[in-house]
């Protein structure tokens, strides 16, 4: 079963230096038909004005991923991590037992827009920790890459960050003839995001900001994608 979620549906959050759509409920957008999907919790489009971000706040026991699309996002953390995270890193902060830390686009003329994503984990309590790489376009174009997934498929994971969840993370870039398929476990959920350009999935025609649900389904075919990127979740049930 494939159920289609359409941009316009999400939630959107504008607090001025802050434009959010939100995929699940989160902060003041509450909709109880869409509190997370499987352990997939946030799916947050955030677009950050210049000269401004997110002050110092706490989080624990959830697998939070930043990829940026464009600009750069500084962080900073209790960890003592100080960073930037350009387009085509994904990042993974553990907040296990608890950390602290901020996120500001410090360009003066150019907007940082980025996907916020938590993902549930299967451990709690455990100390908080920091990783980041770059996913060379290269091993997105035409494909799905394995960017963020468990320690056990870490090997696979060759440009992705590992997470302490029973979940994984894809990312590939289509447009024109370029395809993928993907097998899926029917007991397991899927989750596609279409960050941008359109892209079919399986068969269903999806635009910028569009979500695919996949419930009981044995493959995952992506075609027909112009200027496409996707994010693909294979999730636990």
């Amino acid at each position: 079963m494939l159920t289609l979620r359409k941009s316009n549906e999400r939630g959107y959050a504008d607090h001025g230096w802050l434009k959010s759509f939100h995929s699940f409920s989160f902060a003041n957008y509450f909709d109880p038909a869409h509190m997370g999907f499987g352990n997939l919790r946030v799916i947050n489009e955030d677009r950050i004005a210049p000269e401004t971000g997110f002050g110092t706040h706490g989080h624990r026991d959830m697998e939070i991923i930043s990829y940026v699309l464009s600009g750069n996002l500084a962080h900073q953390d209790s960890m003592g991590n100080v960073k930037g995270i350009p387009p085509g890193d994904v990042q993974r902060m553990s907040a296990g037992s608890g950390v602290r830390h901020s996120e500001f686009n410090h360009a003066k003329g150019e907007q940082t827009h980025f996907l916020q994503i938590w993902i549930e984990p299967n451990v709690t309590g455990i100390p908080p920790s920091y990783e980041q790489k770059t996913v060379p376009l290269s091993a997105k174009r035409g494909q799905l890459a394995l960017v963020a997934a468990p320690a056990a498929d870490s090997e696979g994971a060759v440009h992705g960050v590992t997470i302490h969840a029973d979940a994984r993370m894809y990312a590939g870039l289509f447009d024109g003839a370029e395809n993928a398929r993907l097998g899926l476990d029917p007991a397991r959920k899927a989750y596609v995001f279409l960050v941008r350009g359109s892209l079919q999935v399986n068969g269903q025609q999806l635009q910028a900001g569009d979500a695919a649900m996949l419930q009981a389904e044995s493959v995952l075919d992506l075609s027909q994608g112009q200027d496409a990127e996707v994010l693909v979740f294979d999730l636990a049930p």
